[in-house]
């Protein structure tokens, strides 16, 4: 039985025609996109339909999409550029984005900055009343992700940017694990900036965008030659631009069915990890079709994903660009969990490959591997340290998933 691919929020793989749309670029019009000659006019008007294609995709002009190298530059450019256009007052953000974004804005603080997070609740929700308050102090850049990257909660961006906008600041949505799940709009957001990548849409990786109102006025991070009406220097990559183009018209094109079918999926993975006692993380909120983030009590998520792996399921323990650090998610600490519980997350992240036998084969070896786990498990030797929290034996149970 071939490997079963349950970590799509990490990266997606290729699509087939985003492949055969990019080809071309690589050798046949290979021009520079800033050449005068007929090589780089070929190369220009395909940055510029790939340019319209994302705009459509999220009801955006073309003239307010900037390519950038992915999710991770284009929050960057984001918080430093209108930072660097604003006086220091206040950045919020929300208690759960990815690093990219709280990074940065906690970097603001060296240039005189104050930081604040907004609240999340116990399933992950951002606290409005909490939003609300952070915003009577004067606020400068509010930033909240659409969709958590590892437990799919979706936010209210909406509502965030009609008091961050009342309040006179920039406010900006991280949408890269949201675009392609559920319906995203540039416009009914509010927002006055957005951040997409291609990598989480079945296209390349490497390549991104920033969506900007064009009244919105941020300095470039990399400068040079120009590109990007002068917000971002650099030689187009036009393989991986027209390959987000055609990720992004293949991912709203496929929608409704592709969430439907995901959604199935879910629930029914949801169904069984309830019936083995797993605790689900941001269950009762709204979130992706996708991604389901759990953990059994006492069983290491690291050691479960290993064992998951070598079973054939490639699932992950958390956000994959934080595999390396030892911690809990600070999203399930921001959450109210528990250290201990924290680390005994794993996520699933499914995708349109995915099929309803492999959710079910999932469930019945998660069963297996849990029930093996447990009986492994033995109190630590004093003086020793047991790598699975030290649990008792648990006593043989059967479950039906």
């Amino acid at each position: 039985m071939l490997p079963a691919y349950f970590d799509h929020n990490a990266t997606t793989p290729l699509s087939g025609r985003v492949l055969e749309a990019m080809l071309p670029y690589f050798q046949e019009s290979f021009g520079n996109a800033s050449s005068r000659h007929a090589f780089g006019r070929a190369a220009r008007k395909a940055v510029d339909d790939a340019r319209e294609q994302v705009a459509d995709a999220v009801g955006a002009h073309p003239s307010q999409v900037y390519f950038v190298s992915g999710g991770t530059e284009a929050n960057n450019l984001l918080i430093k550029g209108a930072a660097a256009r604003l006086r220091p007052s206040q950045v919020a953000v929300s208690a759960v984005e990815h690093p990219c974004v709280m990074k940065p804005a906690l970097a603001l603080r060296e240039s005189g900055w104050k930081f604040r997070r907004f609240s999340v609740d116990n399933a992950g929700r951002l606290d409005m009343t909490d939003v609300q308050a952070a915003l009577r102090e004067p606020t400068g850049l509010a930033s909240v992700m659409l969709a958590n990257n590892e437990t799919g909660v979706v936010q209210d961006v909406a509502a965030v940017a009609e008091m961050a906008r009342g309040a006179g600041a920039v406010i900006h949505t991280d949408a890269v694990q949201a675009f392609g799940k559920v319906p995203v709009s540039f416009a009914d957001l509010n927002v006055h900036a957005m951040t997409l990548s291609a990598h989480k849409i079945y296209g390349p990786k490497g390549i991104g965008a920033l969506i900007l109102d064009k009244r919105l006025d941020i300095m470039p991070q990399i400068i040079g030659g120009g590109h990007e009406k002068g917000l971002r220097a650099g030689t187009e990559n036009v393989p991986a631009i027209v390959g987000f183009g055609a990720a992004c018209s293949l991912a709203v094109s496929g929608l409704g069915q592709s969430s439907l079918q995901l959604q199935s999926l879910r629930e029914r993975l949801d169904q069984g990890l309830h019936a083995m006692g797993a605790v689900l993380f941001g269950d009762g909120a709204a979130r992706l079709p996708n991604t389901g983030y759990f953990a059994f009590p006492g069983i290491d998520g690291e050691t479960l994903v290993m064992a998951l792996d070598r079973a054939g399921f490639a699932v992950a323990s958390g956000s994959a660009c934080s595999s390396d650090s030892a911690e809990p998610s600070p999203v399930l600490l921001a959450m109210g969990v528990e250290r201990e519980l924290a680390r005994c997350a794993v996520r699933i992240s499914l995708g349109r490959e995915n099929e309803m036998g492999q959710v079910e084969r999932f469930l019945q070896v998660l069963q297996e591997e849990i029930f093996r786990l447990k009986r492994l498990v033995t109190v630590a030797p004093q003086g020793g340290s047991d790598p699975l929290r030290a649990m008792k034996p648990a006593r043989a149970e059967s479950y039906t998933v």
